[in-house]
């Protein structure tokens, strides 16, 4: 049997676990096929609580800034340029929302946000120099743009 994360061992194959406690621990395991680990952590939890049933499982935790999802949708297309910062510094004031950098990339990941980067050199080494089209944009910072199945493609077309 192999382990499923976040899902508990069967009833039945716990009791036969327990049942077996004149083998070691490792031969239990190799037996029943499942970790060393969780045969002394099913026997400690046996001798020290007497129950045989697994703990409750925790629920997930809900994202900081889930009730957010759509005006963060609305800031980036509003300012597709801004940085982590300067996101996290509307958040704060606009909607009083404190939260560290990682929080507000995780949440640009969950809403397939992909940081683009600015397209400020020439498209190939092989084209000639010539100025960029406007459909690229001029700000020269990178921007956010949504996430596709096709992100590989260049948006636009092509410079000549």
């Amino acid at each position: 049997m192999t382990w499923r994360r976040g899902q508990t061992y069967s009833r039945d194959l716990r009791d036969r676990v327990l049942a077996a406690g004149t083998l070691t621990a490792r031969q239990a395991a190799e037996r029943f096929g499942v970790s060393a680990s969780y045969v002394v952590k099913a026997r400690r939890r046996l001798a020290l609580t007497g129950a045989v049933t697994p703990r409750p499982q925790k629920p997930c935790v809900a994202r900081k800034l889930v009730h957010l999802h759509g005006l963060l949708l609305e800031r980036v297309a509003e300012a597709p340029d801004a940085t982590l910062a300067e996101h996290r510094e509307w958040l704060a004031a606009a909607h009083g929302v404190v939260a560290g950098l990682t929080t507000i990339w995780k949440t640009f990941k969950q809403l397939k946000l992909t940081l683009k980067k600015s397209r400020c050199g020439r498209a190939s080494r092989g084209a000639p120099t010539s100025p960029m089209p406007e459909s690229y944009g001029t700000s020269g910072k990178p921007s956010w743009t949504r996430a596709s199945s096709s992100s590989w493609m260049r948006p636009g077309p092509r410079p000549t």
